[in-house]
């Protein structure tokens, strides 16, 4: 990419695919036909298993107001309770909230080139993946990485942050928007 590119795209994929590019990461982001707001939306535009899309899940810490970023498995849940045991007391984040820390809306959040830096929790289960797909900064922005990538590119620590599979099942679901 020469920089010229970038041009035609919005806003926050311009961030993101900014901070891809300075940190030589080998592949661009690409615009969908359809939405993704959500990870099935994004698996099924790209042909790819749900658990494939490295969904951006946004939280509010309690304590201070941080955001909490947890990058989980398409066909995963959050456990809210695992997630705070490791960074503190979270809660729900609402549009305004995510997009004042982010610089992204809901359905386009990026594990990278946030506004504010959040704390950020990586999936261990997407590790089950030679690749996956994470929000681009807008509803129909993806890129293509490994799981490996995402380490790299947030500095985040792997974690147990997924509800088992058994419990997710049962549980309503909350977390359908890919934030």
């Amino acid at each position: 990419m020469c920089g010229s590119e970038l041009h035609a795209l919005p806003e926050g994929v311009q961030r993101v695919a900014q901070a891809l590019q300075d940190a030589s990461h080998p592949h661009v982001p690409v615009m969908l036909d359809g939405a993704a707001r959500t990870a099935q939306e994004a698996a099924d535009g790209l042909g790819v298993q749900l658990g494939q899309i490295a969904k951006s899940v946004i939280f509010k810490r309690k304590e201070d107001g941080v955001a909490v970023l947890v990058v989980t498995s398409g066909d995963r849940r959050v456990d809210e309770k695992k997630v705070s045991a490791l960074v503190g007391k979270i809660g729900r984040a609402d549009a305004d909230f995510v997009k004042a820390q982010t610089g992204f809306t809901i359905g386009g959040v990026s594990p990278v080139a946030h506004l504010k830096p959040p704390v950020t929790l990586l999936d261990q289960d997407l590790w089950r993946f030679d690749e996956v797909w994470a929000a681009a900064g807008h509803p129909h922005g993806v890129f293509r990485l490994q799981p490996e990538d995402l380490k790299r590119l947030t500095g985040a620590p792997l974690a147990d942050v997924a509800q088992v599979a058994s419990e997710a099942a049962d549980a309503p679901d909350s977390t359908k928007v890919r934030a």
